[in-house]
């Protein structure tokens, strides 16, 4: 037996159109009166799918987390590379992020940076980090990186880092920074061990 997914087209344009307007304008700036006219819906439409607009921002950023958690590890593989190389290729694709024409930042800080703690979108957030964090301490264990939770933390501050300054000034190849201190300390602890 077959399960059928029901479509909901309304819905979907819903998440598309505040994913757009949240990225592009902020969340406070963005009113779900917006989304709903943009989106062809009506507002009471918009609030049988959630219930309240925080519901719906931590929506927008649980899709974006998986979108992104999807995309690395589409590009990382598994193959033959070795771990400190994928490291380095997510920095990669940071870079490759950087320079499309809407890049407005990372939309985990952007949000958190409007966010209230312990809301449903810091939540998410926290979530997001969380699996960045383990994504770098997984493949710095796997590259024989001994203290990898310490050198995990490293590589998400140039991580963030790099996302921070990459709005602040596109012009700076920050990516490409960030991952040449990222293979310096890697080594530095290679080297140590």
């Amino acid at each position: 037996m077959t399960t059928r997914t029901r479509r909901r087209p309304a819905l979907e344009r819903v998440l598309a159109t505040a994913d757009r307007l949240f990225y592009e304008s902020g969340l406070h700036a963005t009113g779900v009166d917006l989304i709903a006219a943009e989106a062809g819906v009506s507002k009471a439409s918009l609030y049988t799918y959630f219930q309240t607009k925080d519901d719906l921002i931590a929506e927008y950023l649980r899709r974006r987390s998986a979108q992104w958690q999807e995309h690395v590890h589409r590009e990382l593989g598994a193959g033959t590379k070795s771990a400190r190389t994928r490291i380095l290729t997510v920095f990669d694709l940071l870079d490759e992020w950087f320079t499309e024409p809407n890049y407005r930042g990372c939309p985990f800080n952007n949000a958190e940076a409007e966010c209230a703690p312990g809301s449903p979108a810091h939540q998410v957030n926290v979530a997001h980090r969380a699996w960045v964090h383990q994504l770098f301490r997984d493949l710095l264990a796997e590259a024989g990186v001994s203290n990898s939770d310490r050198v995990a933390i490293q590589l998400q501050l140039l991580y963030d880092g790099a996302m921070n300054n990459a709005l602040a000034e596109p012009d700076v190849a920050w990516a490409q920074a960030a991952k040449t201190t990222a293979d310096a300390v890697i080594a530095a602890e290679l080297a140590r061990a």
